[in-house]
């Protein structure tokens, strides 16, 4: 078997070692906008199944599902998605079979990928499945855990968590100790796998993917395709610069992502973004997105509190917002956001809401930003299509701020806009959107998935209505 700098090297990649950052990807090539850098099939993974929502475990989906007649744990849409994880199953299905029915309901889908993990580990060992320098257990055991970070009880529900894999796998070999810590490495290196839209699908382990570091200011995007993990550059990345993804949502200031880095991945970020913590352009960004809005309903300026702690001082018009006004206000938001009507999400509370909303926070602010894609959501629900592109008009200034160049949550976001535009009517407005939605998305999700065809099939009939409203009601077309 070869090793992983020589499989790397076909990349165009190597592993390199930096301080304070541990083990990197760095590029040995130059790679472009839309290039794949690495992909990488999952060492384990696993749907996320509930007791009301239950997706096949070879492939993902959700339809024509059937549930394994044995475990009665595992689903599948048909005989091949079957027959390609039945290996892994097989084994599965005799370790879930010994447990009664009640203790079968607590093996949610972290305890199953956990087992999973096990067992892959002893088929390969067996050779019963092969191993290669990018799918080996190896590589599984060289990702960093982080046992000294995590707080007292985080460690006792891994322990917990640990007692009831051990039951189930029953492995003299197995200690409670080691699988509480690989409980830790899935924690810190296991990646939520997606659909094209970004909707959460299950979990999956991918060892040489979870070698790229973080970075606010990435320059490359994982999405997925399927199981398999696929990374993409979305700037152009020299030859000898590191590769990075983000592993967080980065709308939110610089303060709020670090302690979200800090919180599940034990290290705080130096990139380009959070070096600026505490400058002029990096608190004026998170007034912009975590503060409030200017006494003039005008005025889109962001506030600062004035040197005496009484108010907010507007930067742009020089307006006094007095604090006690906007405690109230916030109170009152704090309050509605807890209250049974918005969380059960009736429309109108929403609308409530987001008017209270629109009150304290500035315009740019991620917190009306995201009321008003409930709202989106909501009146989609409703086939309300002219409010629901309202307010997905309202939310696109955001995004743009939020997700500049290449970012696929901007492109999804045109896409929601040009379907919509379409839907009304609005044929011309629809092709600009959807326009932008294919300039982002070819990047981010490659021009070949079926995702992407079918967007530029949606984008090539706006373009033929379009050309069929410019022909007067009497032309005669000749074939």
């Amino acid at each position: 078997m070869e090793d992983l700098p020589s499989a790397l090297r076909d990349f165009g990649l190597t592993v390199s070692i930096l301080p304070e950052k541990g083990r990197c990807l760095v590029s040995t090539r130059d790679f472009y906008p839309g290039e794949v850098i690495i992909s990488q099939e999952p060492y384990v993974c696993v749907p996320n199944n509930s007791l009301v929502n239950s997706r096949c475990d070879g492939c993902f989906v959700s339809r024509n599902l059937k549930k394994c007649s044995a475990c009665q744990v595992a689903w599948y849409c048909g005989s091949s998605c079957q027959k390609l994880d039945w290996k892994l199953h097989r084994l599965e299905c005799q370790l879930l079979c010994r447990l009664d029915e009640e203790r079968r309901k607590f093996v949610t889908p972290s305890i199953r990928l956990m087992v999973k993990l096990y067992i892959r580990r002893k088929l390969q060992n067996e050779k019963v499945i092969p191993t290669t320098a990018t799918d080996n257990h190896s590589l599984v055991e060289a990702l960093v855990a982080h046992m000294s970070d995590i707080d007292e009880k985080q460690l006792v529900l891994y322990a917990q968590m640990a007692n009831l894999v051990n039951l189930i796998l029953q492995w003299p070999e197995t200690s409670i100790k080691e699988i509480a810590e690989n409980f830790s490495k899935l924690a810190c290196n296991a990646h939520t796998i997606c659909d094209s839209e970004l909707r959460p699908l299950g979990t999956g382990l991918y060892p040489v993917v979870s070698i790229i570091n973080h970075s606010c200011l990435p320059n490359a995007v994982l999405v997925f395709e399927g199981r398999l993990a696929v990374v993409r550059a979305v700037h152009h990345i020299l030859k000898g610069a590191e590769v990075s993804i983000s592993y967080i949502e980065t709308a939110g200031s610089t303060v709020t992502r670090q302690k979200a880095l800090r919180e599940q991945y034990h290290f705080t970020c130096r990139c380009p973004r959070c070096i600026k913590v505490w400058q002029y352009d990096d608190i004026q960004e998170s007034a912009f997105l975590e503060g409030y809005s200017c006494k003039d309903d005008e005025c889109d300026g962001f506030l600062l509190r004035d040197s005496d702690d009484k108010g907010f001082i507007c930067q742009k018009c020089g307006r006094t917002r007095n604090k006690e006004d906007v405690k109230k206000l916030a109170s009152e938001v704090k309050a509605m956001s807890a209250s049974s009507g918005y969380n059960q999400g009736a429309i109108s509370v929403y609308k409530k809401f987001e008017n209270l909303q629109r009150k304290l926070f500035h315009p740019f602010s991620i917190c009306l930003m995201q009321t008003r894609e409930k709202l989106l959501q909501l009146s989609m629900n409703l086939e309300d299509w002219r409010e629901a592109l309202a307010y997905c008009k309202l939310t696109i200034p955001v995004y743009q701020r939020l997700y500049p160049g290449f970012h696929p949550l901007l492109g999804l976001q045109y896409y929601t806009c040009g379907k919509l535009e379409w839907l009304l009517g609005n044929t011309e407005d629809a092709i600009k959107s959807l326009t932008m939605a294919v300039d982002i998305l070819r990047i981010t999700h490659g021009t070949n998935t079926a995702f992407i065809k079918d967007l530029l099939m949606k984008l090539e009939e706006a373009r033929a209505e379009a050309s069929d409203k410019l022909l007067p009601d009497d032309a005669i077309v000749v074939s």
